[in-house]
């Protein structure tokens, strides 16, 4: 009889033991961010009005209509007076970048940002076992991650990353391969720093789908601590709940929307061309079929399977509409790649210019910082304390090839630590974002413009 009672009972216990090894193995797959450090440039690197000018003045190639693009680009970027420029591009020499420009701009940024993560997270560099270095426009030999070795001498069986090409969205792309091998390493750290070489892409030329690049990126950058151990679970800020990729590479039109490349004259640069809004409809559309069903609850999804055939693909300020993303979501962090992506992914969200101020304010004081962006506009969201326990945020980026990659946040704790907002987040929200470029300089013509560069 108990024989029998236990050969009854035996399956039940077995499958009851594999439910219980799944909720443990997928509790030790976790991924917490621990900490991030995000890079605030020397002042003297500070972008005014002036300086922006003078740098424009230099290049002699631009004719009056090439000034006039500029002067409205620049008025109706979205971007203030304080954002950053590379040193080279700062002391005039943008046209002739070497090496040495490019390995002392990410050693700045790289160390700098570092070293206060190490010190503030009280995590030392031998704890590190997964390192990630993305920069998409630099690639090295040793390897960036290989310089950040060599500089803290990490263990000798970390686990190192050069991840380059991969744009706008590659801190997310970074985030995902520490998720993959979250999977199968137990207690690890993981640390990713995401960057940009600005000052040796710095283009010369005059064509107009190039020197947009010149008008919306700056310089910034950013560290972040990440783990899977449970015991430092007290310590996260905020742990990754999904994460989601989607890639257009197979579409023509889409994998040319930016591209680096040379002009007709020579120059090398960064191509962004008029087909991007619609690359990012496509891809954000494609994206939200899979993530909404994740995010939103069920009252929402019913809603979801009735209106969703009618999205438009070609057409950013359409994608999600209908929909209440605020049922399942408290945060919008918009990658502040643009004026007109910004306000697009708002529109197709219908979102608030409540939930848009964290992106458009850090466009205004930071500007592009390419793979960086999302953090200082966490930062924002942290400095303005709107992170409260058990809130939901959702970042969403785009960038070169073309992809767009979302991700689930959950906040751990409430979050008011210090960041690089700290000098200056009172002053935000600015009420009117205008760049006072057109006042100064809308009396340029062709005969002031000639003046002024002999000047």
């Amino acid at each position: 009889m108990e024989l029998l009672t236990a050969l009854y009972l035996f399956p039940f216990l077995y499958i009851a033991y594999l439910l219980c090894k799944q909720v443990i193995n997928k509790r030790d797959q976790c991924c917490y961010m621990l900490h991030y450090e995000c890079f605030k440039p020397p002042e003297d690197r500070k972008l005014s009005t002036e300086k922006c000018a003078s740098i424009v003045f230099r290049n002699k190639r631009l004719r009056i209509e090439e000034f006039r693009y500029l002067l409205k680009t620049i008025v109706s970027s979205g971007i203030g007076e304080s954002t950053y420029c590379p040193k080279n591009v700062i002391e005039g020499r943008e046209a002739s970048p070497t090496l040495n420009d490019a390995l002392e701009e990410m050693d700045e940024i790289i160390f700098t940002t570092l070293d206060k993560l190490f010190d503030r997270s009280g995590i030392s560099p031998t704890d590190v076992d997964i390192l990630i270095v993305n920069v998409s426009l630099l690639a090295t030999v040793p390897s960036l991650t290989s310089r950040v070795v060599n500089r803290y001498s990490m263990r000798h069986d970390i686990k190192t990353f050069n991840v380059t090409g991969m744009g706008c969205s590659a801190s997310l792309i970074a985030i995902d391969i520490v998720q993959q091998l979250f999977k199968v390493h137990k207690n690890v750290n993981a640390i990713i720093v995401s960057t940009e070489s600005m000052g040796t892409h710095w283009y010369t030329g005059r064509e107009r789908s190039f020197m947009l690049s010149n008008c919306l990126f700056r310089t910034g950058g950013c560290s972040m601590l990440f783990s899977n151990n449970r015991h430092l679970k007290h310590r996260a800020i905020i742990k990754l709940n999904y994460l989601l990729r989607t890639h257009l590479g197979a579409d023509d039109e889409a994998y040319n929307c930016c591209f680096q490349k040379e002009d007709d004259e020579g120059y090398p640069g960064f191509c962004l061309t008029r087909h991007l809004p619609k690359a990012a409809a496509q891809a954000f559309t494609e994206n939200l079929k899979v993530l909404v069903p994740r995010i939103l609850p069920l009252r929402e999804l019913i809603r979801y399977l009735l209106i969703s055939s009618s999205w438009t693909k070609g057409d950013l300020e359409k994608v999600g509409k209908g929909l209440n993303f605020k049922a399942g979501i408290q945060h919008f962090c918009i990658h502040p790649g643009g004026r007109a992506v910004i306000d697009g992914t708002g529109k197709g969200l219908q979102l608030s210019d409540y939930d848009l101020e964290p992106a458009r304010m850090a466009l205004h004081r930071w500007g592009n910082t390419s793979a960086a962006g999302f953090w200082y506009v966490l930062g924002y969201m942290e400095a303005k304390k709107r992170l409260k326990k058990g809130d939901k945020i959702l970042m969403i980026s785009f960038g070169a090839g073309f992809k767009c990659n979302n991700c689930l946040w959950e906040v751990m704790r409430d979050l008011k630590d210090r960041n690089a907002w700290d000098d200056c987040i009172d002053e935000y929200p600015v009420k009117t974002i205008v760049n006072p470029f057109m006042e100064r300089y809308n009396w340029i013509n062709d005969e002031t413009l000639s003046f002024v560069r002999l000047d």
